[in-house]
C-alpha cells in the first residue's frame, strides 16, 4: 500500500505470483482452490481501489498475474552443469486441470481490473507441454488453456451462480460449481465454462440468459474421468482429452445439462437473439 501511494501515478500494473500445490494429498480442499484465487484477487484489487480513492486519482492500475501454475510433485532444480537436463517435469493430473480450468474462471470473471495472466511455463518445465525428442505429450493441463483461448472472446459476462455446497478441510463449505462466460457481440458467439468440483455427484445445470438468448449450444466440449490422479503419458496421450458432446437447442433462454463429476465443461452457444430469456 505505501508503495502504490508514493508511485501510483507513475505504474500502471501491480504484479502478483502463485503457484497451485496439493501437497497434503487433500482432493476436495484442492479442488476449492478457486476460492482461495478469487479471495486473494478480490483482496489486491481492493487495495488498488483504496489508494486510488485516497489518492483521489484519475489514473488507473491493474493487476498482472504474470506467473502462475501447478507446481508441486517435482521441485528438482539442479542440473548438475548438465545441457539441457529434465528439471521440474510436473506430471499433471486431472484434479490439476479442474485447478486451471477454475483459475482460467477467476481470470474471465475479474478481467475488468486483471489485464494480464501468464502462465508458467510453456514447455517441459512445469508445463503443460512436454517434448522427448521428436514426440510431443499434452498434459491434462493443456486442454483447458486450449478450450478457453479458442471460445473466450469478446466481453467476460458476469454470471449468478446458486449450486450445492461440499465440505472441505481447508474452506469449509464451497459451492461444487464454478463458472464464468464470456459473449463476442462482432462474431455473434459466447461461450459458458464450468467445473463440477464434486468427485462424486453429477450436477443437473440450468443455464438462464437474461436479455438477448442463443439459439443453440453449438457445440459443447468436456473433460471428466471418475479418477482425480489421471494423467496422459507418452504411452497414453489421449487418457484425458475434450470429448465433443455435440450442441443442443436452447428453449426460452435456458439450456440443461448434466455434469458429471470431476469435469469441465465449455459450452459455445450462437445465433443470439433468435430466443429471448
Amino acid at each position: 500500500r505505501i508503495v502504490l501511494e508514493t508511485c501510483w501515478e507513475r505504474v500502471d500494473y501491480l504484479a502478483v505470483h502463485e503457484y497451485a500445490t496439493n501437497h497434503a494429498d487433500d482432493t476436495a480442499s484442492y479442488l476449492a482452490l478457486g476460492v482461495e484465487f478469487e479471495d486473494y484477487l478480490d483482496t489486491v484489487a481492493g487495495l488498488l481501489r483504496f489508494v486510488k480513492a485516497k489518492r483521489r486519482s484519475q489514473h488507473d492500475v491493474y493487476l498482472s498475474w504474470d506467473e502462475w501454475n501447478v507446481w508441486y510433485k517435482d521441485r528438482s532444480g539442479r542440473g548438475g552443469w548438465q545441457v539441457a537436463p529434465p528439471l521440474s517435469e510436473e506430471v499433471y493430473n486431472l484434479e490439476d486441470a479442474l485447478v486451471v480450468g477454475q483459475w482460467l474462471n477467476v481470470f474471465l470473471r475479474h478481467c475488468d481490473v486483471l489485464k494480464i495472466a501468464c502462465l508458467a511455463q510453456v514447455v517441459n518445465t512445469i508445463s503443460p507441454l512436454t517434448v522427448r525428442g521428436d514426440q510431443l505429450l499434452r498434459h491434462t493441463t493443456y486442454y483447458p488453456i486450449l478450450l478457453v483461448a479458442q471460445h473466450a472472446t469478446g466481453q467476460s459476462l458476469a454470471p449468478l451462480i446458486t449450486a450445492p455446497e461440499g465440505e472441505t478441510r481447508r474452506f469449509g463449505s464451497v459451492p461444487l460449481l464454478d463458472a464464468a462466460a464470456s459473449y463476442d457481440a462482432a462474431r455473434g458467439r459466447g461461450a459458458v465454462f464450468l467445473v463440477n468440483r464434486s468427485q462424486r455427484e453429477a450436477i443437473t445445470t440450468e443455464i438462464a440468459w437474461r436479455g438477448d438468448a442463443p439459439g443453440q449450444a453449438t457445440a459443447i466440449h468436456q473433460i471428466a474421468g471418475t479418477d482425480p490422479k489421471a494423467v496422459n503419458t507418452f504411452e497414453r496421450p489421449d487418457h484425458i482429452v475434450p470429448r465433443a458432446l455435440g450442441g443442443q437447442p436452447v428453449r426460452d433462454g435456458t439450456l440443461t445439462l448434466t455434469l458429471p463429476p470431476l469435469s469441465f465443461t465449455v459450452i459455445a452457444t450462437g445465433d443470439y437473439g433468435a430466443t429471448r430469456g
